[in-house]
């Protein structure tokens, strides 16, 4: 999905200030919405549809907005979307709460996508020449903007992980490689870019095609 959410790679927003001893929270209620938001995750499906949520926030909100002001528009949008307002609706759930146990683990580690499903075998190998596709899909995409028809080398290969353009839509899991690609930034942002710098992308199998396509 193209939008402002999408921002890599955009220099109409002047450089990112980075805050001096910045506190992990800048008050107790992003704290809360952190735990709010991974207590309820069994609740609101994958995280790539939680991330779809974010960017269907309406674009002025989404720049005027801090970070965790964001997370907390998404937790509003998510009870809302599910039809969990209220507490005749909250009192008809049945998913249980996490754990303490399975918050830590989250916190730590995430949940996992790798799958030992779907695709096994990649169409790549480490060093092969491939260009990222230009897609506009209406949906969430994990494809950034300023990569789409841009050429780079295959450096890693994951594994098997979950497709997000699907998972984000309650389409399937549509598991698949998933691979890291060099790009250098000069092809990325042209000439004037750093000859030395590069960029590393992890990129689902269909968002790539061969060089020579």
């Amino acid at each position: 999905m193209n939008g402002v959410h999408d921002m890599g790679g955009m220099i109409c927003f002047g450089p990112v200030e980075r805050e001096q001893e910045e506190p992990v929270f800048h008050d107790e209620w992003e704290r809360r919405v952190l735990a709010l938001t991974i207590a309820t995750s069994g609740l609101f499906g994958p995280l790539d549809k939680r991330r779809h949520v974010l960017e269907k926030i309406d674009p002025v909100e989404y720049l005027s907005c801090t970070y965790y002001e964001r997370w907390l528009g998404r937790l509003e949008r998510s009870v809302e979307q599910e039809g969990l307002a209220g507490k005749a609706a909250v009192a008809k759930q049945t998913a249980r709460p996490i754990s303490t146990g399975t918050l830590e683990s989250v916190i730590r580690e995430g949940r996992p996508a790798d799958r030992t499903t779907g695709r096994q075998e990649p169409r790549f190998s480490v060093g092969d020449p491939v260009r990222a596709r230009k897609l506009n899909p209406p949906g969430h995409t994990r494809l950034v903007q300023y990569v789409r028809g841009r050429s780079g080398v295959i450096a890693r290969l994951h594994g098997t992980h979950c497709f997000p353009d699907t998972t984000a839509h309650g389409e399937g899991e549509a598991p698949q490689p998933l691979y890291s690609v060099r790009f250098t930034a000069q092809e990325l942002w042209g000439p004037a870019a750093p000859a030395g710098d590069q960029l590393f992308i992890d990129l689902w199998e269909d968002y790539l095609e061969a060089q020579d396509a």
